[in-house]
């Protein structure tokens, strides 16, 4: 006993010693992919290569249709053939069946990459007479591989081989069967259908596979979402939730993500709104590209008019878009955004816009999302619009809804797709909190909403947030025109905001007072050149006047000093003429002079 305990461990160490040693480390368990987009991600590379795999789940789930297309792929896609063993429909009917998922059944068979082989089993036919053999099913199916080389097989559906058996048979001869397959190295998918309770009607078949996929169609409220889990996996790990799946014209897509992780790459680039002053709110440069925008507002605040100048500048940068349409169709939005400018059908017919309309009840919320999941890969957009999101809320309840959103943006964010959603809300009074709080996912929300003043309703744009980028904080009026969506600065006064005639009739009053103002400028300026010519003109008359007036008093001054000098003459004479009559001889004396007040000599007598 203490030697059968010790082994393991001994075995367990000396694994640890050889790996610390260098040794390679176990192979992990070989796998085949099933091409079948979605599924290889959830099983971790496909189904276990060489063993059994057991499909099951109600009528209509797809069992056979999955079963078909792990065949034509592994075919078409890896170079294996495979066989295909039905025991409810005839090679015609299968035919017939895939063929609206685009697979020519019929000439893969002539290729020799597919071979069909069906057996008819009649229940009434099976009886327990004595010890049961599958001897002849091995050699059936064994001269069916070896006439391909098969490396694949299928077996729709395991009911029909086993019906009215024993419990104790049926788990030998099925097991027996497994092991049977496993020795052909053959990598197998074996139908079932499910039980009351159980995986199977026997409830056997998973105990003795190696890997059990569970298929269902579930209803709820009217709408079918199908869904895929994966039970077990011997081997290996796996994803354990629940997957939307899809069956459609490009056969069966699983969407494997549920939660991504929060490690996307985060772009400094930038991308235009389509509308230069919106651009110029956002720091000049618009939206980060990869980045999530939320356009909230009542009905018709223009929500879709904010779209489609996104999505319209996108095309005309050369970028591919995906318009996801919730409510009108797309030749109704086309029309309706020729009105204000705006030609989406060019870029809808160059193959740039890509539109996809739905109702939301046609769908579950898993299935839209699955769709969405397809409609990416096919057309490969960098941007996406949702118009409008709040619609989904007809298919779940807002924290299902916010989880669908939650999934799809950090799909987007992980492909660098710039996605906008608008959200219609109710009750403004209230706009700040969008209908199904998915505010907080977002990196820019922009609010429209309605301005009432004077029995008068206009629009009124402002950005709430702007992750990572400076924005204004100011209310932009919203104005819908020929040319498209303009922003146009609010009149904001001591009675408030106004927009619309209001803004109309108080921009006029403050023109007519601006020009009241210019002319009371020009007409006080006209006064003040009247009067300083008029000052000149005095001044000019005064300074001639005094001209005048200088003139006539220097002239008198002249006069009055010629007068001086006569008399000064006059006496000199009387005294020359006194030393004459004398004898007496005078000497000439000078005349004295002095300054007058005007800065002039005068003679002193």
């Amino acid at each position: 006993m203490v030697t059968s305990i010790n082994q393991p461990r001994s075995n367990s160490n000396s694994k640890i010693a050889a790996r610390r040693n260098g040794q390679p480390k176990p192979q992990a368990l070989a796998k085949t992919p099933t091409g079948i987009k979605g599924l290889d991600e959830i099983t971790e590379g496909g189904l276990p290569t060489g063993r059994s795999t057991l499909i099951t789940g109600g009528a209509g789930c797809g069992k056979t249709l999955f079963g078909m297309e792990f065949l034509v792929r592994g075919a078409r896609d890896f170079g294996e053939p495979g066989v295909f063993m039905a025991f409810e429909e005839n090679a015609e009917e299968l035919a017939e069946n895939v063929r609206s998922l685009g697979f020519d059944l019929s000439e893969m068979i002539q290729r020799k990459q597919l071979l069909i082989d069906a057996v008819h089993i009649q229940r009434s036919e099976i009886e327990e007479t004595g010890e049961y053999d599958l001897e002849g099913l091995f050699i059936r199916l064994n001269h069916a591989i070896d006439s391909i080389g098969a490396k694949r097989i299928v077996i729709d559906t395991i009911e029909v081989l086993f019906a009215s058996l024993s419990a104790s048979i049926l788990r030998t001869e099925l097991r027996r069967l497994f092991q049977w397959l496993k020795s052909k190295g053959v990598t197998a998918i074996i139908t079932a259908e499910r039980g009351e309770g159980t995986l199977t009607r026997q409830g056997l078949e998973e105990y003795i596979s190696d890997c059990v996929i569970l298929l269902d169609h579930r209803i709820h409220d009217q709408v079918l979402t199908r869904r895929l889990r994966v039970v077990k996996y011997r081997g290996s790990s796996h994803g354990t939730n629940e997957y939307p799946f899809l069956i459609d014209a490009h056969g069966i897509a699983v969407l494997p993500i549920t939660s991504l992780s929060l490690n996307h790459p985060a772009s400094t680039d930038r991308v235009s709104t389509g509308v230069p002053r919106l651009d110029a709110m956002l720091g000049g440069k618009g939206y980060y590209r990869a980045s999530s925008v939320l356009v909230s507002g009542t009905a018709g605040a223009g929500k879709s008019s904010l779209a489609a100048h996104f999505v319209d500048v996108a095309c005309a940068r050369g970028e591919r878009a995906l318009y996801l349409a919730l409510e009108e169709s797309p030749s109704q939005i086309m029309r309706n955004m020729r009105s204000i400018g705006i030609d989406l059908e060019r870029w809808s017919k160059s193959g740039r816009l890509s539109f996809h309309a739905a109702r939301p009840t046609v769908y579950g919320l898993e299935m839209h999302l699955a769709i969405i999941h397809r409609l990416i890969d096919e057309t490969k957009p960098k941007v996406l619009v949702v118009d409008p999101v709040t619609n989904l809320n007809a298919v779940g309840t807002d924290v299902e809804v916010k989880s669908t959103l939650t999934r799809l943006i950090d799909l987007l964010k992980t492909r660098g797709i710039t996605a906008l959603f608008t959200s219609l809300t109710g009750d403004y009074a209230h706009a700040e909190h969008s209908e199904i709080g998915i505010s907080s996912l977002m990196d820019t929300w922009i609010l429209l909403r309605n301005l009432e003043h004077n029995g008068e309703r206009n629009r009124g744009l402002y950005v709430l947030k702007a992750r990572g980028m400076t924005h204004s904080n100011q209310i932009r009026e919203f104005i819908l025109t020929d040319h498209g969506v303009d922003l146009i600065n609010v009149y904001t006064g001591p009675g408030g905001v106004l927009t619309g005639t209001a803004r109309v009739v108080q921009e006029a009053r403050e023109n007519a007072e601006a020009f009241r103002r210019q002319a009371e400028i020009a007409r006080r300026r006209r006064d003040l050149a009247h009067k300083r010519a008029a000052l000149e003109a005095r001044s000019r008359a005064e300074r001639e006047q005094f001209a005048a007036y200088e003139e006539d008093v220097l002239k008198e001054i002249a006069e009055l000093r010629m007068q001086d000098e006569t008399v000064a003459q006059g006496r000199l004479d009387a005294a020359q003429l006194r030393d004459g009559n004398g004898g007496a001889k005078i000497k000439r004396r000078r005349p004295l002079r002095a300054r007058g007040g005007n800065g002039e000599d005068r003679k002193e007598p």
